[in-house]
């Protein structure tokens, strides 16, 4: 069996999915601009999954300001308006650090003493 171009290494992954897991897998290959396997999605797919599961602490600082940013929005759109813009911002700083009941949780995080 001949490997991939550029795959330097060929090990054989064998795997029982459902009729459903694959028309799923069909559904997205076919959506890519290139053609590809079967074989080729799933590791396309789980490459990608696996860049995107970083370690706690090695997200990139860009990814991590870009979450920020994102959240800052999403909470600027909800808030209420009604109230003062101080008010606002203490609400918008509450939610991006989360209830004091799962800071202590969180890994990627320092710990903050309230």
């Amino acid at each position: 069996m001949s490997s991939p171009p550029g795959r330097i290494e060929s090990h054989r992954f064998q795997m029982r999915v459902s009729a459903v897991f694959l028309k799923s897998i069909d559904r997205w290959r076919r959506s890519q601009t290139d053609k590809l396997s079967r074989a080729d999605a799933v590791r396309r797919i789980v490459e990608q999954a696996l860049v995107g599961k970083a370690a706690p602490g090695q997200r990139s600082k860009e990814a991590a300001r870009k979450a920020s940013h994102l959240a800052a929005r999403a909470i600027e759109g909800l808030g209420d308006k009604s109230q003062p813009v101080a008010e606002q911002q203490r609400r918008k700083r509450r939610l991006i650090r989360g209830p004091h009941e799962f800071r202590d949780i969180r890994d990627d995080q320092p710990k903050i003493r309230n």
